[in-house]
């Protein structure tokens, strides 16, 4: 639990009651803001890159298409255009290297 929640936790029971509908309020805005920041599309790798399909990544990377579909949230070299679900050409690159290493 990252520092700052764990001295709110701890700090809970000294709070007036009266004050627990406020910092319940403020805790829902910390909650949705990470909520929105979590389902904000990823940004597309540098504008040069070439990006590939679905089909393409999977026969770079060796796995199968449904693996992908499944799995992309995993891979920081996945870019989405509305409902289209590509992959950045050097990420793969830069993945398989690491893999290698």
């Amino acid at each position: 639990m990252l520092a700052e929640l764990q001295s709110v936790l701890d700090s809970l029971s000294r709070i007036p009651r009266e004050q627990l509908p406020e910092l319940l309020g403020e805790l829902e805005v910390v909650r949705a803001t990470a909520v929105m920041r979590l389902s904000a599309p990823v940004p597309c790798p540098d504008r040069h890159d070439e990006l590939l399909s679905v089909e393409q990544a999977a026969d770079r990377l060796g796995v199968s298409e449904k693996y992908l579909y499944t799995h992309h949230p995993q891979f920081s070299f996945t870019c989405r255009m509305g409902r289209k679900l590509l992959f950045s050409s050097s990420g793969i690159d830069e993945h398989i290297k690491k893999r290698a290493r």
